[in-house]
């Protein structure tokens, strides 16, 4: 028999696994691995600020600006802030050197980031020199009411977002699989915004929106909340890359913060796009480290898998989850509820200004269940915590596939996703 090795990302590593070419319809991959830059990384940064779309340079709005805050992302995002931050620090200091600069982390709805993270994401000398400060959504004294979202949810904001003079903010453009795609307004919105706007935005009605998808930004609920967020923070100017899997920046894009958001969107729409296949398996990954944390937000893989396995069959995913499941509301409301089923139908019975912790990732995550065998690859984590919310556990991608082959039969066709969060899939 002939088989075809793939490496699927694995926490800081890749895991093999040999596939018979009989059963093998296909490996899908973003073209993004495939797009090669002409210049270096740092350029490719500078390139985007000397070019801003739809907006002033940013040393042009630093210009007697007496304090700023810069929103970054957190530990859970693979932002090569090492790269960018200091290059946005040195165009603001080149045209304003005495300017008062915050770092503001944008955790959203997820745990503080340690100084450990901090150091590993941005370099020693940032955290020890530069003033960082850690949004917590739950401090309800560090937050300022600025208006009601368009879903009729109030809006809280971080109050060094917007009694700053300038708001500005880094990020990261990738396929996300409920408000179509990652950077831009999330900076915001999730990013420093209080619980309850969050848990708002989140609402098991805009969740369950057939806009609420991968991809897809226009009509998308979620999105015109978020538009919303950034346009009241007056988020003045964004620098957002696009990466490949080796986390290196292939393209940046810098200005108004919905116009280059926008621009970022549709380069990582056309080179991210891969085609609906119908596979009985599908077998994925959540891009390794630091997207494989938990289970929490291994979820997003289990999406791309979802959109390109028939109804019925079986999602292989290998995700670390060294931190376990990442949520104690998301985990016991799955851990709780006696089938993926129970899950759904709670779910949709909660009012928008009601939504529970977590609810968002445990309705995707039953909705998946309730239609698909997930088994979940990892030798980093409990397998009763896995057991427990409704999934399999397997330690090897190989006892994984046996485990899906008695399921499925040794006829059933097979598509890899190596990397679940990097590709859209859709009937395109």
């Amino acid at each position: 028999m002939l088989f075809e090795k793939v490496k699927i990302p694995y926490s800081r590593t890749h895991l093999e696994i040999e596939i018979p070419k009989k059963n093998l319809i296909g490996v899908f991959e973003s073209k993004v691995n495939e797009f090669k830059p002409e210049v270096a990384q740092e350029e490719i940064v500078c390139e985007a600020l000397d070019n801003p779309i739809g907006s002033p340079s940013l040393e042009e709005l630093v210009k007697n600006k007496t304090n700023m805050v810069i929103i970054t992302s957190d530990h859970t995002r693979p932002v090569p802030s090492k790269i960018t931050m200091p290059i946005l620090l040195k165009y603001i200091r080149r045209s304003n050197p005495d300017i008062d600069i915050k770092i503001l982390i944008a955790t959203g709805f997820h745990r503080a980031t340690t100084r450990e993270e901090l150091i590993d994401k941005f370099g020693e000398e940032i955290v020890e020199n530069e003033k960082m400060i850690i949004h917590d959504s739950r401090d309800e004294d560090s937050l300022v009411k600025v208006g009601i979202l368009p879903s009729g949810g109030e809006l809280w904001l971080n109050k060094l977002a917007m009694e700053t003079e300038l708001l500005i903010a880094e990020g990261f453009i990738e396929p996300h699989f409920f408000a179509g795609f990652s950077g831009g307004r999330k900076s915001v919105l999730p990013g420093v915004a209080g619980t309850e706007t969050v848990l708002a935005n989140h609402c098991s009605e805009f969740i369950a929106s057939e806009y609420a998808r991968t991809g897809i930004i226009d009509n998308n609920p979620i999105h015109v909340d978020m538009l919303y967020g950034a346009e009241k923070a007056n988020l003045a100017f964004i620098l957002n890359v696009v990466i490949n899997a080796e986390k290196d920046i292939i393209s940046a894009f810098a200005g108004h913060s919905s116009k280059a958001h926008r621009a970022g969107c549709e380069f990582v729409l056309e080179l991210s796009k891969v085609k609906n296949v119908n596979a009985d398996i599908v077998i994925t990954s959540n891009g390794g480290y630091p997207l494989d944390q938990n289970i929490y937000q291994s979820v997003k893989g289990m999406t791309a898998a979802e959109a390109a396995c028939r109804e019925g069959g079986t999602i292989i995913i290998a995700s670390a989850c060294n931190d376990g499941h990442g949520g104690e509301s998301f985990y016991s409301n799955m851990a709780n509820a006696c089938c993926p089923r129970e899950v759904i139908e709670k779910v949709l019975e909660i009012p928008r200004n009601e939504t529970l912790p977590d609810q968002w990732e445990f309705q995707i995550l039953a909705r998946i269940l309730d239609k698909y065998t997930v088994i979940l690859v990892t030798d980093m984590c409990d397998p009763q915590m896995i057991t427990s919310m409704h999934m399999k556990h397997a330690y090897t991608l190989q006892e994984a596939l046996d485990m899906a082959f008695d399921m499925e039969g040794r006829d059933a066709k097979i598509a890899v996703i190596p990397d679940g969060v990097s590709v859209i899939v859709g009937d395109f």
